[in-house]
């Protein structure tokens, strides 16, 4: 799940979070015209659901920030799901690449 981290923050409730501007494809993330934000990957997070994961849809709050992106629900197994998703995302510039080329296409925008 690196870079992301899952904690419990009481029982039952968990959160996912990730330290924007600290990932190995921060540097294409710029390249393709975005801000690797918190905001940013609220984004990628809300098309991997869309697109890979639509179970998912509607199961997390998201509560982003500048320098932080982070995901909270009651179930953490469906966080652990979603973290592996983006772990693919936030370690591979191809992937982002591709990412951010498939949501653009179909006229998603990212909120960085």
């Amino acid at each position: 799940m690196n870079p992301l981290e899952l904690i419990e923050l009481t029982p039952g409730e968990f959160c996912l979070s990730l330290d924007a501007g600290t990932t190995s494809v921060d540097d294409v993330v710029e390249e393709l015209g975005h801000v690797p934000n918190g905001y940013f990957w609220e984004g990628v997070a809300q098309w991997l659901i869309k697109t890979e994961a639509p179970a998912l849809e509607g199961r997390f709050s998201f509560d982003p920030e500048g320098g932080m992106f982070c995901a909270y629900g009651a179930d953490r197994s469906e966080l652990e799901s979603l973290a592996l998703r983006m772990a693919v995302v936030a370690n591979d510039p191809a992937h982002v690449r591709q990412l951010i080329a498939s949501a653009e296409a179909d006229g998603f925008e990212f909120d960085d």
